[in-house]
C-alpha cells in the first residue's frame, strides 16, 4: 500500500475532518510539512497554509518564508505568515528560545481558526468594504482544525526524553493525535516513508540547519542515542511504536481506576476539596494516588511525600503552590484556593494584617496592653498575644464545635450557644469561627473564648476587627 493510500485510510479516524471544510496545515517547509501538504492536496481536502518565520536564522528564515509562499503558489492555496521576534519574547518571559517558539505558534494558529483577522496582518483594515479576498473567503468559511505534521519519529524521541527526564503514565503514550483542535494526521508514518515519498515524487523542501545542532535534545536524542540503540535492536522503531499503543491503552485503565479513587476519597465543598485522612492513608498505591489529586491544583509529583507526612502532622500545618493550599485541618486535609474569598477554610499567619473572606474582612493588629481600651462591640476580639500561636484557621462552625465562652469555666457546644443568644437558622448558617491549635478562640462577631482573654499580666493585645462588607 503507497503512502498515499495509507494517508487517506488513515484519515478515516479523523472523521470530524471533512473534504470540503477548510483546515489549517501548519507548513515550516521541511520534508515533513511539504509531504503532508502534497497528500492533503491529493486526497482533496481543503486548507489554508500557515508559516512562522520566527527570525531566528537570518536570511534562511527568509528563505524558507518564501519557499512556503511558492507552496501556495504550487497548490493554489492560500498563505498566511507570521513574523515574531522569537528572541526578544523569550528573554521577556525568561524561557528558552524552543518553549518560546512553541507558545508563540499554537497561539497564533488558535487566534486564526478562531477568526481573529488582526493576527493575519499588522494593517487589517476595520471597514469590511476593505477586507483583502483571503479576509473574506475566511469569514465565509471559517477553518476547523489545526493539522501539524509529526510523524512516528516524533512521536518515539518524545517518548524516549518523556521517559529519561522523568515522567507520569501519560507522558508514555507520546504525542497524542488529537489534542483539542489540533490534529496529527502523520504520526502513523516513519520519517524514512516522508523522505521517499518527497523523493518518488519530486517534492522539493528546505533544510533547517538548526536540525544538524546537538545542542538542542531532541537532536542529540535523534542523531546519537537513537542510532545506537537502533544497532542493538534493529527492530527499535516498530518495538516503541507498539509500545506506544500500548501504553496509551494502559493509561485509559489507569485513568479509569484514579477516577474510582478519587470519587471515594474526595469532597467538594464549594471551591474546596475535602479529603478524609484516615480513608487517604489506607489507599494503595498512596503516592500515586496523592500526586493524581493534587496535580490538578498546581503542585508537582516532588510535593507527594510533603503532602503524606501532612497526614501526619498537627492540625494547622498546611503546604501551598501557587494557586492553592493543602490544609490539615483535625481528620481532613482540605484543598483550598490562595484567592481567600473563595474559600471556606483560610488560613492566617503572623505577617497577615488584613484577610478577606465571603461575608467581610478581618483587619490584625498587635497593641501594647497599656495603651489599649477594651472595645465594646461584638465585632471586635481582644486577645492575650501570650495565648496565641499562629496560625489561625478561619472557617466556617459545625456541629461539634464547643469552646469556653468568655467568663465561664464550663465549655458550652456552638449549637447551645446559638440557642441562647437566639440567632435564627440563617444566621447560624452565616457563623464564622478562628480556631487555633484545635482550640475555637472566637466566635466571630460575637464571643471570644475565655482562655484566650486579656489579663492583667498581658503584655501585648491581638486586635482583631471584622468589617462587614
Amino acid at each position: 500500500m503507497s503512502l498515499q493510500e495509507k494517508f487517506i485510510q488513515h484519515l478515516k479516524q479523523f472523521s470530524f475532518i471533512q473534504q470540503k471544510q477548510k483546515q489549517l496545515l501548519t507548513i515550516s517547509g521541511g520534508v515533513d510539512s511539504v509531504v503532508l501538504c502534497d497528500l492533503m492536496f491529493a486526497a482533496q481536502y481543503d486548507f489554508v497554509i500557515a508559516h512562522c518565520n520566527f527570525q531566528l536564522r537570518g536570511a534562511e528564515s527568509e528563505r524558507d518564508e518564501q519557499f512556503v509562499r511558492s507552496l501556495g503558489n504550487k497548490y493554489g492555496k492560500e498563505v498566511l505568515v507570521k513574523k515574531f521576534d522569537t528572541d526578544k519574547y523569550a528573554t521577556e518571559n525568561k524561557i528558552s528560545i524552543q518553549v518560546a517558539a512553541r507558545e508563540l505558534r499554537y497561539r497564533w494558529f488558535y487566534e486564526v481558526i478562531s477568526g481573529n483577522f488582526s493576527t493575519l496582518n499588522q494593517n487589517i483594515p476595520t471597514d469590511d468594504s476593505s477586507l483583502t479576498a483571503t479576509h473574506l473567503q475566511l469569514r465565509a468559511h471559517p477553518i476547523h482544525y489545526i493539522l501539524t505534521a509529526h510523524h512516528a519519529n516524533d512521536n518515539i524521541e518524545t517518548l524516549l526524553m518523556n521517559f529519561f527526564k522523568g515522567t507520569g503514565i501519560s507522558g508514555l503514550h507520546g504525542i497524542l493525535p488529537v489534542q483539542g483542535k489540533i490534529v496529527r494526521p502523520l504520526l502513523f508514518a516513519k520519517k524514512d516513508e516522508l523522505v521517499a515519498y518527497a523523493m518518488e515524487n519530486n517534492l522539493p523542501f528546505v533544510e533547517d540547519s538548526s536540525n544538524l545542532s546537538d545542542k538542542y535534545t531532541r537532536n542529540f536524542f535523534r542523531h546519537n542515542l537513537f542510532p545506537m540503540l537502533k544497532e542493538i535492536y534493529p527492530n527499535i522503531e516498530d518495538n516503541l511504536l507498539n509500545n506506544i499503543q500500548r501504553l496509551t491503552e494502559v493509561e485509559e485503565l489507569y485513568k479509569q481506576s484514579v477516577e474510582k479513587h478519587k470519587k471515594k476519597l474526595l469532597e467538594y465543598k464549594g471551591n474546596e476539596v475535602h479529603v478524609p485522612v484516615l480513608k487517604l492513608q489506607k489507599t494503595s498505591p498512596l503516592s500515586t494516588i496523592i500526586y493524581e489529586i493534587i496535580k490538578d491544583f498546581g503542585f508537582t509529583s516532588t510535593r507527594v511525600q510533603e503532602v503524606i507526612e501532612l497526614l501526619e502532622s498537627e492540625t494547622g500545618k498546611y503546604i501551598s503552590s501557587s494557586s492553592h493550599r493543602i490544609i490539615k485541618n483535625r481528620n481532613w486535609l482540605i484543598i483550598s484556593p490562595n484567592q481567600s474569598t473563595e474559600a471556606t477554610n483560610i488560613l492566617i499567619e503572623e505577617k497577615d494584617k488584613k484577610v478577606m473572606f465571603s461575608d467581610g474582612e478581618l483587619s490584625l493588629e498587635v497593641i501594647e496592653s497599656s495603651t489599649f481600651q477594651i472595645p465594646s462591640s461584638n465585632n471586635t476580639a481582644a486577645l492575650d498575644c501570650a495565648e496565641i500561636s499562629f496560625p489561625l484557621l478561619l472557617r466556617k462552625w459545625k456541629q461539634g464545635d464547643y469552646f469556653y465562652p468568655l467568663g465561664m469555666k464550663k465549655k458550652k457546644k456552638l449549637s447551645r450557644f446559638f440557642i441562647d443568644q437566639k440567632l435564627s437558622k440563617t444566621d447560624k448558617e452565616n457563623v464564622w469561627v478562628l480556631e487555633m491549635n484545635k482550640k475555637i478562640i472566637w466566635i466571630v462577631g460575637q464571643r471570644i473564648d475565655d482562655r484566650c482573654k486579656i489579663q492583667p499580666s498581658t503584655k501585648t493585645v491581638l486586635k482583631i476587627s471584622l468589617h462587614n462588607l
